[in-house]
């Protein structure tokens, strides 16, 4: 079972106890499962609100224990109330925007509700439709999801929404940013109306287009910020590297080398920039893999396992991973393209210095990205600090790997064309 969940394994100083919390026993078996003693500041500030009932809109960077937070309301929720409705009518729904977000929470939840007689079933785009669909159409009493998959099976009337108890939304800015809002406004409608259930709501900002949302479909809801002055995690050690674009690949495998017991994930901006990264390192003795947008769900969810399990020591993606990960132990993240939006440096370095603990975010500017540092540098509200790398950090020779061939196309054969008769 995962031990994934983000929440406070740190110092016993921390904050309050959860065995302060009046909490039902199933639910403190999860808490003392997972590990948890003391919690984190947004859970301090969300859980005497949402136990009460209350409705919370939460401000609160990815890794700060948020999931944690919503669970366990979810969890004490539902054991106090029996169940209305039919089975294929889920009592909490939890929405999210990405599917590794989706399946990040639904391992929470399972290893969080253990111990709870409830059903928890997770929907997402790229894998297992009819199973997915036969599942929620089986039973289900937490319904983890998308909004397109969501909507699918709901507008083929494979659940009914008419009982649920309890909504989450997510990482709500990102449903903005990928365009879901309109999907995400149209579950919504279909609830019992805002004053008949619990609603809670999380975003890394809570722009005026987040609270609106709150405004429309929650009911006086209570507005939650964890020090949003602290734009990046505290524990994160900054470092910039001014380097030529032909210097980048020799300086990240000395970065590697260095660091050979570490857990690396490297930013890329472009997909086929990822796949030339894997293949390089791998030629240089580097194991590492990618995740991209049109990777194959399968495939994507083998190599984060993978990651997660230590398996794989060098993470290549782009900004599909950027939120929604909650991955222990990464120790360093390296951008090796500086991201185009300076808000995604914050969700990449986010990566690391989870749970407490510390880590390490080495970006590379090069000519073609150092444009963007200071954007960056204004929307994190301090200089980061920067060297020229040494000659002996670079490693030479960089050994590349053969160029991969291109599939014929039609009427050509290798790249050569028939001769005409």
């Amino acid at each position: 079972m995962s031990r994934d969940v983000t929440a406070s394994r740190v110092s016993p100083h921390a904050g309050r106890r959860f065995d302060s919390f009046d909490l039902p026993p199933e639910v403190r078996a999860g808490i003392q499962r997972a590990g948890f003693t003391h919690c984190t500041p947004i859970q301090e500030k969300v859980l005497p609100l949402t136990l009460g009932g209350r409705d919370v809109a939460g401000q609160a960077q990815t890794g700060t224990g948020k999931t944690a937070a919503f669970l366990i309301t979810i969890f004490t929720r539902l054991l106090a109330r029996q169940r209305p409705g039919r089975p294929a009518a889920p009592r909490a729904l939890v929405i999210a925007p990405t599917r590794e977000l989706v399946v990040q929470i639904a391992a929470d939840a399972r290893l969080l509700g253990e111990a709870t007689p409830f059903t928890i079933h997770a929907v997402y785009g790229g894998i297992d439709y009819r199973k997915q669909r036969a599942d929620v159409q089986s039973g289900v009493d937490v319904l983890i999801g998308t909004p397109g998959r969501l909507i699918d099976y709901f507008k083929q009337r494979v659940y009914d929404l008419r009982s649920v108890e309890i909504l989450v939304i997510d990482e709500a800015d990102r449903m903005f940013d990928m365009g879901f809002i309109k999907d995400l406004r149209y579950i919504l409608r279909q609830l019992p109306s805002y004053d008949r259930r619990q609603s809670m709501l999380f975003s890394a900002t809570l722009t005026h287009d987040v609270m609106e949302l709150a405004y429309v479909f929650m009911n006086d809801a209570v507005r939650v910020a964890v020090t949003p002055e602290q734009v990046t995690a505290e524990k994160v050690e900054h470092l910039v590297y001014h380097v030529g674009v032909h210097e980048k690949m020799p300086l990240l495998i000395g970065i590697l080398r260095r660091e050979k017991d570490s857990r690396v994930l490297v930013f890329v901006n472009m997909r086929r920039s990822a796949e030339r990264i894997v293949r390089t390192l791998e030629a240089n003795g580097c194991s590492a893999a990618a995740i991209t947008g049109d990777v194959d769900q399968r495939r994507r969810l083998k190599v984060l396992g993978d990651f997660k399990e230590g398996r794989l020591p060098i993470l290549v993606a782009t900004d599909v991973a950027s939120r929604g990960l909650h991955i222990e132990a990464v120790t360093h993240v390296v951008n090796y393209d500086l991201p185009l939006d300076p808000e995604d440096y914050v969700h990449r370095v986010g990566r690391t210095a989870r749970a407490g603990a510390s880590g390490h975010a080495i970006s590379l500017a090069c000519e073609d990205y150092v444009e963007g540092l200071e954007p960056i540098e204004r929307y994190i509200g301090f200089k980061l600090p920067f060297e020229v790398p040494e000659d002996d950090m670079l490693v030479h020779p960089v050994h590349h790997p053969p160029r991969e061939r291109r599939p014929a196309r039609d009427g050509h054969a290798a790249g050569r064309t028939r001769r005409r008769r």
